[in-house]
């Protein structure tokens, strides 16, 4: 709660402590499921849904790592809603290990992943209309290629895994790029309104006013260019 116009909650998945968010305009309405994690948090989401009487319509993964959707598939399919997420980090919802360190890879190689039904692939830019909702697709490469945040209403930033509380997203996994997480910091992230709230992918709540003052990875980047 706390954004003018929205309804927000969440709950952290036991494994990798991801935050998948739950966004509607109010209760008794419809809503978006957001990186649901691992392992299935089906009965964790439905504790949301029923608090606030919710109906979801869509699930959005910010990114393709595992501990971001590794309940995509029950959930999405479950309620017959699509899937969005970014074109080129379609490919590890049913590929999930190969953007995985190889320890963790092999800890999930016996597990059989598949897309769910309906999957609809995102560009950078593009806008959906969602529950009264509009979400901003906004690429963000580094911490994955297709990593994804998107701009909610103009009032809220869901930022994965490129921006949290004091941090960043690692870039030392498959597919992850330190080169590409500096221009998506320099060119996506601090020209973003400072008055976003930032829902990230894992941690606290923070904002964009209270980053670019204090997180050291923005501080570094302005005024270096």
């Amino acid at each position: 709660m706390g954004v003018m116009g929205l309804l927000i909650d969440s709950f952290a998945a036991p494994m990798f402590a991801t935050n998948c968010w739950v966004l509607a305009t109010e209760p008794g309405s419809e809503c978006v499921v957001i990186d649901p994690g691992m392992p299935d948090v089906s009965l964790a989401l439905e504790e949301i849904l029923q608090r606030h009487n919710l109906k979801p319509v869509a699930v959005i993964a910010t990114h393709g790592h595992l501990d971001h959707t590794f309940s995509i598939q029950p959930i999405a399919d479950g309620y017959e809603i699509p899937t969005y997420i970014h074109s080129e980090d379609r490919a590890y919802l049913s590929a999930p290990e190969k953007l995985l360190g190889a320890e963790f890879a092999a800890t999930v190689a016996e597990m059989n992943f598949v897309e769910p039904s309906q999957v609809r692939e995102l560009r950078n830019g593009e806008v959906i209309d969602l529950v009264g909702l509009s979400f901003r697709a906004i690429h963000a490469p580094g911490h994955t290629r297709g990593s994804l945040m998107f701009e909610v209403s103009e009032q809220v930033l869901v930022s994965g895994d490129v921006l949290f509380a004091g941090s960043i997203g690692r870039t030392d996994l498959p597919m992850g790029s330190a080169k590409d997480m500096e221009e998506t910091l320099r060119k996506k992230v601090i020209p973003l309104s400072d008055h976003l709230e930032v829902l990230p992918g894992h941690g606290p709540r923070t904002s964009m006013a209270r980053e670019k003052k204090s997180n050291p990875y923005l501080k570094s980047l302005v005024g270096k260019y």
